[in-house]
């Protein structure tokens, strides 16, 4: 889909080969990181596709003072680290303020900027001048042709080393819709571009443990919609019990049945890819 390869670690983003991003949404105690990473590994060379882990330090969006917000820059950085020393896996979390930006660095592999500060220019910048790959999510309230903008402040930074991952866009009262349109004017771009899934289904204002916080049957339609329009790779949160994450536990996917879940989009992805070079009619 994407004009320009990426290259993370030995995984080469905008390839005809997808990548995931995965792990659990936020930080939580140590046993279950590494077991959840552990998993992910092998789910990753079962099926031959590239994984970059995620997991969040600091979630400084929550809804609620009363909600977990994740361990923190130093504890969960030091988390993060571990993870990947362990693993030899390449790593991503976000950063929400410029003032983070250089501990953050010295770990992740990719800094991702959340959503709603994609238009932020001071943490933009920040993070750009890193020379770190920058993961910029779409924002619920921006048109997708508009995420030139960020990209343009990221290389007038002197980076070009970018993702861009679509989330959907806030539509009605606490929902979120997925147009593909927006695959084809990220694309455009020339950045790989990659689809979330798990936070495309969440429902805003709603506690993420209530199950009406997050559609899950909608994940299916949507994932493969979105492979099929030629995304190069695909955000799934992962965690091995869902129903008791500290957060985002109406959309987090099962650990156990990630990999049977992308089996089919690695078909579908496989076969788009192998017919891309086909005209389209103008």
């Amino acid at each position: 889909m994407s004009a320009k390869i990426i290259n993370v670690g030995t995984i080469a983003c905008g390839s005809p080969q997808l990548f995931i991003i995965s792990g659990p949404c936020v930080i939580e105690e140590e046993s279950l990181m590494m077991h959840t990473a552990e998993e992910l590994i092998k789910i990753a060379e079962r099926l031959n596709v590239g994984l970059i882990f995620k997991s969040s330090y600091q979630k400084d969006n929550r809804s609620s003072l009363k909600f977990y917000k994740g361990p923190g820059l130093q504890e969960g950085l030091k988390m993060l680290a571990k993870i990947k020393k362990e693993f030899n896996v390449p790593i991503l979390s976000d950063v929400h303020y410029p003032e983070q930006v250089a501990a953050a660095a010295e770990v992740l592999d990719i800094i991702q900027i959340p959503a709603y500060l994609c238009m932020q220019t001071d943490l933009v910048v920040a993070a750009a001048k890193t020379g770190k790959i920058i993961n910029l999510k779409h924002g619920q309230f921006l048109a997708p042709e508009n995420m030139i903008k960020p990209c343009e402040k990221v290389v007038e930074s002197g980076n070009d080393q970018i993702l861009l991952t679509e989330r959907g866009y806030t539509f009605g009262y606490n929902d979120l819709v997925v147009d593909p349109r927006s695959f084809y004017h990220l694309s455009k771009t020339g950045y790989p571009v990659i689809f979330d899934i798990t936070h495309s289904i969440r429902k805003y204002g709603i506690p993420s443990a209530d199950p009406k916080g997050g559609a899950r049957e909608f994940l299916p339609v949507l994932a493969r919609a979105a492979v099929g329009a030629g995304v190069d790779g695909l955000f799934i949160e992962a965690h091995p019990d869902p129903s008791k994450a500290l957060c985002d536990a109406a959309s987090q996917y099962y650990l156990n049945h990630l990999e049977e879940f992308l089996k089919p989009l690695i078909e579908i992805h496989d076969l788009v890819k192998s017919q891309e070079a086909l005209p389209i009619n103008q």
